[in-house]
């Protein structure tokens, strides 16, 4: 009897990888984020890897598998929101459908897969493996062009498990600081790579420095080269550095990418350099960004859950993300309006990506003011929810009114 038993639980595990293979075939890049310790920013250069590459119009999704402290959801502005069942997959099982953020973007995250968001989540390593495992085959990717991995700091149970689960990864990003102290456990996680035969594209430098914006002086407040002299002694590629900048911090507060918030500022083109020499060690050759698509995001003043008809007076803003070729509604995302400050909102909605806005009522000099910023506005729109909006704008059948506001 035990062998029968040891026989069907050989079975279920084949199946189980057969799944997995099958799953991540459709998947033409598998890119992991490591880090050898905490603290070094390494979910913020997964996320921001990650948009960088929608942005450029490839299909990307994003997996969380950090399980004791998934920040991913919170770094796309999108923590209560939960993956939803497709139905029965190829072993019977129900299908997860990941979160969308966009129409080509797309992630799931342990803090998506659980109720309470203030558990602890006290699991040893074979349940670890088996909800990773569950995330891998279960959850419905599609055809991906690339799938960023965050993963927890160190060398464990949750890296282990992906690249033993994942057969044909395209390689890892090692995150690190520019201190010793933090390049030393960086050595330790290439040779964690290495003894896996997992390839290394390539050493991030985080937080390399602080260029004041006042001033502009280049502050070195952690030293400099660490992790460019680390990839240079591991024989591995160099892949940039990003410099410290307040507003990454306030960014991924908000929920909001910094590469999508701050795309010209000096760390954003470096998020985005970084980016490029990735999908150069990934392919072998410059990367050839797909079509974009003509997405827009609409931004929507909300007063309990409608459309505010005095825009001055909303509670929060729903960020539509819509697509008017295809007419389809991509990611929904609400965010409460900031305090109230003459002038604020249009850079406020703009550093958010709003390319037009959907309002009751908006006097003549506001709506100029939006205008300055390049988003468009349209007035009269009657207190329906966001999404009736959004479907009756791309359909058309938008009924617009008179000004509801006008001062």
């Amino acid at each position: 009897m035990a062998r029968m038993g040891s026989s069907s639980n050989e079975q279920q595990l084949a199946a189980d990888q057969d799944a997995v293979r099958e799953r991540m075939h459709r998947i033409r890049h598998k890119i992991l984020v490591l880090s050898g310790k905490g603290g070094v920013g390494k979910s913020t250069v997964a996320a921001n890897l990650a948009v960088s590459l929608a942005q450029q119009g490839f299909r990307v999704g994003l997996l969380d598998i950090d399980i004791h402290g998934p920040s991913i959801p919170q770094l796309l502005g999108l923590r209560n929101t939960s993956a939803q069942g497709s139905g029965p997959g190829g072993s019977g099982e129900a299908l997860l459908r990941p979160v969308a953020v966009s129409e080509s973007f797309h992630f799931i995250s342990i803090g998506s897969l659980i109720e309470d968001r203030n558990a602890a989540l006290i699991w040893r390593g074979p349940m670890k493996h088996s909800i990773i495992k569950q995330m891998l085959k279960d959850v419905e990717w599609g055809d991906l062009d690339y799938l960023v991995v965050d993963s927890p700091p160190g060398t464990g149970d949750e890296p282990l498990s992906v690249v033993q689960l994942i057969e044909d990864a395209s390689g890892a990003v090692v995150v690190t600081t520019p201190q010793d102290l933090a390049v030393a456990d960086v050595r330790r996680c290439i040779t964690f790579c290495r003894q896996l035969s997992l390839p290394v594209l390539g050493v991030v430098e985080n937080m390399s420095g602080l260029v004041c914006p006042h001033c502009a002086t280049h502050v070195n407040v952690f030293g400099r080269g660490g992790g460019e002299r680390l990839a240079a002694e591991m024989g591995v590629p160099f892949l940039g550095r990003i410099p410290i900048d307040p507003q990454i911090v306030s960014a991924s507060d908000e929920g909001t990418p910094y590469v999508k918030a701050f795309p010209d500022t000096v760390a954003g083109k470096a998020f985005r350099e970084v980016c490029r020499r990735i999908a150069v060690s990934c392919t072998g050759q410059e990367p050839e960004p797909k079509k974009e698509t003509t997405m827009i995001r609409i931004a929507i003043p909300l007063a309990e859950g409608k459309l505010a008809l005095h825009f001055g007076h909303c509670q929060q803003f729903a960020l539509v993300d819509v697509n008017p070729t295809t007419k389809t509604i991509g990611g929904v995302e609400t965010v409460d309006a900031p305090a109230h400050e003459p002038g604020l909102l249009p850079r406020w909605l703009g550093e958010r990506g709003a390319g037009m806005i959907i309002a009751g009522g908006m006097g003549q000099r506001a709506q100029g003011l939006f205008r300055e910023q390049g988003i468009e506005v349209v007035v009269g729109a009657t207190a329906e929810v966001p999404e009736t909006l959004a479907r009756q704008y791309l359909e058309g059948t938008l009924v617009i009114g008179a000004n509801g506001c006008d001062h």
